[in-house]
């Protein structure tokens, strides 16, 4: 049900993208740059759930962070991107979200003091498009933040034209996992 996309560029950084292939939605985009002697650095997540390390896991199991942290993550829908912050359990009128034009940023802040987060929005950044107010909206539930930033125009057109690109790509694989050796 799903299908990965592999880009590299000509200056090293490399990003995988992975697509519902019914929906055509995209459910996760990781960046990959070299690093300072020349090989694979970490996989950075820019949409989709956060990867849990198994390297962390095997390294100590005596200091770990709790589960109760707030979790932020991106998640994008056809129409607009999303961040979903959960672990938050205060109720609705104690967020604040808004667009720091200079900064080309969202900031999220309680009235109690209890979070706050700055974060970019990289697609905007690419295509070199100011950030609107008027774009993001945010909502509470169960415990889980969410804030909603429309997209605008040419990038919606921009993933259409993306999307039709991408159909046209043969498989390298049908994902039937068999390693052929000879």
């Amino acid at each position: 049900g799903k299908r990965k996309i592999h880009y590299l560029f000509e200056d090293g950084k490399e990003m995988a993208e992975e697509y519902d292939v019914k929906s055509g939605q995209l459910l996760s985009r990781r960046w990959r740059e070299k690093n300072t002697l020349g090989g694979s650095g970490k996989w950075e997540v820019e949409v989709g759930e956060p990867t849990s390390s198994l390297l962390g896991a095997l390294e100590s199991e005596l200091i770990k962070e709790s589960s109760s942290n707030p979790v932020f993550m991106r998640k994008d829908t056809l129409t607009s991107f999303q961040w979903r912050i959960r672990n938050l359990p205060y109720p609705k009128e104690v967020y604040s979200v808004s667009v720091e034009k200079e900064q080309r940023c969202c900031v999220i802040r309680t009235t109690n003091k209890k979070y706050y987060k700055k974060f970019s929005i990289p697609d905007l950044d690419r295509y070199q498009l100011p950030l609107d107010t008027a774009a993001l909206s945010f909502t509470h539930a169960n415990n889980t933040l969410i804030i909603t930033y429309q997209k605008p125009k040419e990038i919606l057109a921009a993933e259409e034209q993306l999307q039709k690109e991408l159909k046209k790509i043969k498989a390298a694989n049908n994902g039937d996992g068999d390693c052929k050796t000879q």
